[in-house]
């Protein structure tokens, strides 16, 4: 319970104790919320991992044509100039 209070900004307030099936529901309650709390954090950062996986694959991937598309160029200007 006095964790619950803290969570909810009470600080320094009394508060009587519980009696243990209370203590056991709130318990129950707060380890419940964590956990869905736990795995919507890890589904929101393994989504933020997959994002920056696939755009750092659209860059390389960008890069690449770049590359290859600059090689082509050369090769042409060199042949142009054999010409």
């Amino acid at each position: 319970m006095r964790t619950k209070m803290r969570l909810l900004g009470f600080r320094g307030a009394a508060v009587k104790p519980l009696n243990e099936e209370a203590a056991a529901e709130l318990g129950a309650e707060l380890l419940g919320e964590a956990l869905v709390f736990g795995v919507g954090g890890l589904c929101l950062y393994l989504e933020y991992l997959r994002q920056a996986g696939q755009s750092r694959r659209r860059e390389e991937h960008l890069e690449q044509t770049l590359s290859d598309l600059r090689d082509g160029l050369e090769r042409l200007q060199r042949e142009l100039e054999e010409l």
